[in-house]
This record gives C-alpha cells, structure tokens and sequence, in this order.
C-alpha cells in the first residue's frame, strides 16, 4: 500500500494531473460546448420603420399620403441562407435607409450557437456544402461584428466607408475555427 501511494504522489504523477487539468480547461474555453445547448433569440426593428404598435397620432394630409419610396428603408438586395458547418436558415438583406446609410438585416435566422460568431460581408461565392465552409476569408470581407444571437431578426450597420456594391454574399464566420457556419448570395433587386 505505501508503494502505490508513493507512487500516485510522485512528481511525474502530480505534472500529469496538472497538465490533463490545463488541457480540459483549454479545451471547455476553446470550444466552448455549452453554446451548442444555448440559443440567444434577438427581435429587432428595421431602422427607420414606424413602430406599429405606437399610439397613432390624429392623421393629417401628410400622414394620409401613402410614404415615398425614397424616404424609407429600400432593399438593395437580398438572399436565403444555406447551411455550411452548422444547419443554418433564414433571410439576408441589405438595406439602404433613409439617410443614405446601409444595414445588413438577418431575418427568421435559425442556426446553432457558437464561439466567437461574426457577421461578415464578403466578394466570395457561396458554394453549397463543405467546399463553401472556407472559402469567405480568401478574397474581401468586412467583419460587422459579432452575432447579435443565433436566432431571431437582427440589424447591423455597415460602416460608412464601404461600398455595397463591391461584396456579394454574406457569411456567418466563426472565427474562432476559420468556418461558415452558413452563408447567402446577394442577387440585386
């Protein structure tokens, strides 16, 4: 009995343990699978759209007037999602608003969660199955954050620099493992 506690209290013994300890704390922070069993749900608005559940106020000539399309939100172009390293589905539009600015609108999104989900825009095609889960970071992308959540309608501002018209599709890019978790072919409206 000494021996074999000897043993499990040797030096080597404890470096072992210590360093299975690191690797499986590395390994939960790396992966993160939690995030497989959690769904983050997020319901925005388009910018720019009247909220309709807002008390109307007393209606007016002007208010009676069907609105101008130039005044409001108008698709530029738009695409349905298709399932890359993850099951991923719903609408991708981009959207010039009222000031002239652009927003890439995710719309019915259902894909899983992950670690460090971003939103990119980017010059590639989308190609369906594995030969599409790398292709995003090969040519021009810009990243418009991270994933607001995995669910659910959201918005996300493109920074006034970039031009629209010089991307093609966007991709939900994990990348954390260099993968689209799903992307969407822009076709002009």
């Amino acid at each position: 009995m000494g021996r074999v506690r000897k043993a499990l209290t040797g030096p080597w013994v404890i470096a072992v343990v210590v360093v299975a300890v690191g690797a499986v704390g590395f390994g939960l922070y790396w992966f993160q699978p939690w995030k497989l069993w959690q769904d983050e749900t997020v319901q925005e608005a388009l910018p720019g759209v009247a909220d309709v559940s807002a008390p109307a106020a007393a209606p007016s000539e002007e208010t009676l007037a069907p609105p101008s399309p130039a005044t409001g939100p108008q698709v530029l172009a738009s695409g349905e999602l298709i399932s890359h390293e993850h099951a991923t589905s719903g609408t991708v539009k981009l959207v010039r608003l009222a000031d002239g600015s652009h927003v890439v609108r995710l719309e019915n999104l259902d894909t899983s969660n992950g670690p460090d989900l971003r939103l990119w825009l980017t010059d590639a095609q989308v190609k369906p199955g594995k030969a599409g889960w790398r292709v995003f970071d090969d040519g021009k992308y810009v990243s418009l954050g991270k994933l607001k959540g995995n669910k659910g309608s959201q918005n996300y501002a493109l920074p006034g620099d970039v031009d629209p018209s010089n991307y093609r599709s966007v991709s939900i890019w994990c990348d954390r493992f260099d993968v689209s978790f799903g992307a969407a072919e822009l076709a002009r409206v």
